[in-house]
């Protein structure tokens, strides 16, 4: 049964947010806030988490999963980032991006897409859950939270809450965050190439670059 816990938006309460980085640690799966829209999370390094997360999304090891970061440098520790990324990347973060790049070995083999050794990168601009990261202090695996039969992200942590409480172990309430998922660029060639158009602005690409 999933614990509930409502926090404020933009000052969340740091005894909740210890909490919930408790939850995670004791391998937890949790629903929470983002600047794009909720999502599920959990911790990198828990093989159970992550088959759990897997099946929430009814994703396999050929789907793509996002690490949340606390910023650039994190970014840089868990993928492979040359300056011509790494300028492209300071541009856009933090925001409602994800870039798709190669992991290094800081990340285990098994949350690394099976057969391109890619994952998802971004760092968020929500206070809810930077204040989570730091707490961590490491990255949160993440997916867009989409409930089954749904083509839209929910709005609501309620929703989310009745539908999967048996399924989460938390749902972190920051109140309404959107229902756009982020705009996903690749990173892993010679040209950034836009896989998926959403909440981030796609017009500054073109300048960052």
């Amino acid at each position: 049964m999933a614990q509930y816990f409502a926090v404020h938006p933009t000052h969340p309460q740091h005894r909740l947010i210890v909490q919930a980085a408790r939850i995670l640690r004791d391998g937890g799966v949790i629903a929470y806030p983002t600047d794009s829209c909720y999502a599920f999370g959990c911790q990198t390094g828990d093989t159970d988490a992550l088959a759990r997360l897997r099946r929430l999304r009814g994703f396999d090891e050929h789907h793509h999963l996002t690490l949340m970061c606390r910023d650039l440098s994190e970014i840089a520790t868990y993928a492979r980032v040359d300056n011509a990324r790494f300028r492209l990347l300071k541009a856009l973060t933090p925001g409602s991006y994800t870039f798709i790049l190669e992991g290094t070995r800081e990340l285990p083999r098994r949350i690394l897409h099976a057969r391109r050794k890619t994952i998802g990168l971004r760092v968020p601009e929500h206070p809810v859950v930077l204040a989570l990261l730091e707490e961590l202090n490491g990255p949160l695996l993440s997916a867009t939270a989409m409930l089954p039969g749904q083509e839209v992200p929910p709005n609501d942590a309620q929703d989310i809450r009745q539908r999967l409480e048996r399924q989460l172990d938390l749902v972190l309430d920051g109140g309404p965050c959107g229902i756009e998922p982020t705009t996903v660029i690749d990173l892993t060639g010679e040209e950034a190439v836009v896989v998926r158009a959403g909440k981030g602005d796609l017009s500054v690409l073109g300048s960052a670059s």
